[in-house]
């Protein structure tokens, strides 16, 4: 029986567990114990002496990834849309509507992002669209999300390398009560279309 796989294991499956070994407030004896009970281990110290080890393995790769993640961070550019609206509609609209729409926004060198889920279709883009989205759309649109901003961070290609990115950024945003209504990435950049009362908390927190 290998008691530092079994441990291992255990706080992979815990996930509030292994926060607890990050931020070193993990009452290791009841955990301990834990782990000996499901296991039927005898040597509850070999248990202890993995969970401190895996602690320091834990935190090492912790300090490594977000000082990775902050690099990235400070040398990405932001750029920031206000009156942004996001429209769901059902799935079953016409493609052609769809199609007129993207060219009239792109004449007039707007931005338009179209998310499509297996049951219905995101549309965000300026509120001077929402009149020709109704006309286009009609009693398909299912919600009208107005007074949004649209929040763009821009990072280097080292991105695709860089795991955790997208949850550290959700989480701070998440930690500090400020809704994401949507969230999308291409390539380097990552956007978020959030509420416009969130826009001076959400500049403040994105200062890195």
């Amino acid at each position: 029986m290998n008691v530092t796989k079994l441990t291992e294991e255990f706080v992979n499956q815990h996930p509030s567990i292994k926060d607890c070994l990050k931020q070193d407030i993990l009452n290791f004896s009841k955990v301990a114990r834990k782990i000996q009970h499901e296991n039927s281990i005898e040597n509850f110290e070999a248990i202890v002496i993995a969970l401190r080890r895996l602690k320091q393995k834990i935190q090492y790769q912790e300090d490594r990834l977000e000082k990775k993640i902050q690099y990235l961070l400070k040398n990405s550019r932001i750029a920031v849309k206000n009156k942004i609206i996001a429209v769901v509609t059902e799935k079953n609209i016409f493609q052609d509507n769809l199609i007129e729409l993207e060219k009239s926004v792109l004449k007039k060198n707007e931005s338009i992002h179209v998310v499509q889920g297996s049951d219905s279709i995101t549309i965000i883009t300026t509120e001077q669209f929402l009149e020709p989205i109704k006309n286009y759309f009609k009693n398909k649109i299912i919600k009208v999300t107005k007074d949004l901003i649209e929040v763009t961070l821009k990072a280097d290609e080292t991105i695709e390398e860089t795991p955790g990115y997208l949850a550290f950024l959700t989480s701070m945003l998440a930690e500090n009560n400020i809704n994401i209504v949507e969230t999308m990435s291409t390539w380097t950049e990552t956007l978020f279309v959030l509420d416009e009362k969130d826009i001076t908390k959400t500049m403040e927190l994105f200062k890195f």
